[in-house]
């Protein structure tokens, strides 16, 4: 199963391999899709390819080190797994996603449902949910002591963290009324969601599981304190996580501002009758410089209708 050294343990060649397939597959079409791009207009980012392999990296870090085997014996390494999987890697994997390298999976059958799903609404509810169910006593304690389990377990995580980020940082087409003040109380709602989870593992009293007790009698950890080291780490990786976001916030909404009044400045020069919110509009779909072209060209808009 694993080879061990004391009490650190790898996973052997076997238990490795697939998630270096799975990891070598996603890279894969990681680089088909900037090769693609390359050149044009709509080629990556170098940053954003930066934040692609960085979110790799803690997946490889979560799955393919010791910290695997430790998370099937502490409940604080086991947090602490999840954490790199479904909140900072995935965070990391849609960073690097734009558009158009989204672009030919959304034209393959079916696909255009993540479009539905990455709708800030229900993408922040099926993460909520998921981050729940997982942690009650029965399905957390069969993801410890089954693999297949478990697998299904780290697939969820990544796949409903990443479509909770691409919601609000996601190249993903957002609903009109998902402006600033909009992200800011999505960002509030899923740092409380996971902060309440991390008080209960904090402040909670009794240990909610059985499973670690071996682990943590063979780590010379008091099954408390486990749990508590597990929310301190929960409740430490989102507030920092938190303090990021609203940083990124303040500092768009302070570009969109200036980008909008710049867009609104250019058209009165030219004589061009340009209302606030079309302006607004275009800002904040990333289509501020498309917009200044049309104003360069001397188009004329139709007049907004109020709502």
């Amino acid at each position: 199963m694993l080879i061990a050294a004391g009490n650190i343990r790898w996973p052997t060649v076997t238990e490795a391999l697939p998630i270096l397939i799975g990891i070598a597959a996603w890279l894969a079409l990681y680089i088909a899709g900037m090769r693609r791009l390359r050149g044009t207009p709509r080629a990556v980012p170098g940053w954003r390819v930066v934040c692609f392999c960085g979110g790799i990296l803690l997946i490889a870090l979560a799955l393919l080190t010791p910290l695997a085997a430790m998370g099937d014996d502490l409940f604080w390494a086991h947090m602490l797994e999840h954490l790199l999987i479904g909140d900072l890697g995935s965070l990391l994997l849609v960073l690097g996603l734009t558009g158009p390298l989204l672009a030919p999976i959304l034209r393959l059958p079916g696909m255009g449902a993540l479009r539905v799903l990455a709708h800030p609404v229900l993408a922040y509810l099926l993460w909520a949910a998921n981050l729940y169910l997982w942690h009650t006593r029965v399905l957390h304690e069969a993801a410890v002591r089954h693999d297949n389990v478990h697998a299904l377990q780290h697939m969820l995580f990544l796949a409903l963290g990443m479509n909770m980020w691409m919601a609000l940082l996601g190249p993903l087409p957002k609903p009109a009324w998902f402006g600033n003040a909009a992200a800011l109380g999505y960002i509030v709602a899923v740092r409380l969601t996971a902060g309440v989870l991390g008080n209960i593992f904090v402040f909670g009293g009794s240990p909610l599981y059985d499973v670690y007790r071996p682990g943590e009698a063979q780590w010379n950890i008091s099954a408390g304190g486990d749990q508590v080291t597990a929310g301190a780490v929960m409740m430490i990786e989102g507030s920092i996580v938190t303090l990021g976001l609203f940083c990124w916030l303040f500092l768009r909404a302070a570009r969109q501002s200036e980008e909008r009044q710049r867009l609104l400045d250019l058209a009165a020069e030219r004589g061009v009758a340009l209302d606030t919110r079309r302006a607004g509009r275009a800002v904040a779909a990333g289509r501020g410089a498309e917009l200044e072209q049309r104003i360069l060209a001397g188009e004329r808009f139709a007049p907004e209708s109020p709502v």
